[in-house]
């Protein structure tokens, strides 16, 4: 930044080298890019994100269906909740044998996770199923969707942002590295001579 904010000052500086110059350009240049293509890295992404998501909701809520089921009796605990989509920790999960009726009308039944804390026999629960009566995890909603896309445009945003900074780096390096190399050429030429002047005619 402070090389930013002396590229007025530069301008008519003697003692201003080149290299200063270009480095104040590479980052105000680096500055605007993040200010710029960040935000609207994120905005593209998060719309895209949005847009995708949205239509994952509606089509899941079109082939998942809501319907009431009945505790035939209680099973041992599942060892392991692997579907991503209901490992929501929404607190402890049983698993029991229920009945249902599929939306075609048919009559279901089988081992269901259920939320209820002590399961008996005949009680009754909400689940989803797809619209063959199978038992389907409950469709992502509207909000969570939205909340996943802003989060996928702020880490676009930040990815953006940090791609310039990293180009920034890698420009001034290089520049640095040039710089170093001319300071040991002319070392290597001024150096024989250094303090001994005259001596080497």
């Amino acid at each position: 930044m402070r090389a930013i904010s002396g590229l007025w000052r530069w301008r008519r500086n003697p003692l201003c080298r080149g290299t200063d110059l270009a480095e104040a350009w590479v980052a105000l240049a680096a500055l605007l890019l993040a200010l710029v293509a960040a935000p609207v890295a994120g905005c593209l992404v998060g719309g895209a994100a949005q847009n995708a998501l949205q239509r994952s909701v509606r089509a899941q809520h079109q082939a998942r269906h809501p319907v009431p089921a009945t505790v035939v009796r209680a099973l041992d605990p599942s060892p392991l909740d692997i579907d991503p989509e209901t490992s929501s920790g929404q607190g402890p999960r049983s698993r029991v044998l229920a009945r249902w009726t599929a939306p075609d009308g048919t009559e279901r039944s089988g081992p269901v996770p259920t939320r209820l804390e002590d399961p008996r026999p005949g009680d009754r629960f909400g689940m989803w199923t797809d619209g063959r009566g199978r038992v389907a995890a409950r469709p992502l909603d509207p909000a969570t969707a939205t909340t996943h896309a802003v989060l996928a445009g702020f880490g676009a945003a930040l990815v953006a942002a940090a791609l310039a900074e990293g180009g920034r780096r890698l420009i001034v390096w290089r520049m640095v590295r040039r710089r170093y190399a001319r300071w040991d050429r002319a070392w290597e030429k001024a150096g024989p001579d250094w303090g001994r002047t005259g001596t080497g005619n």
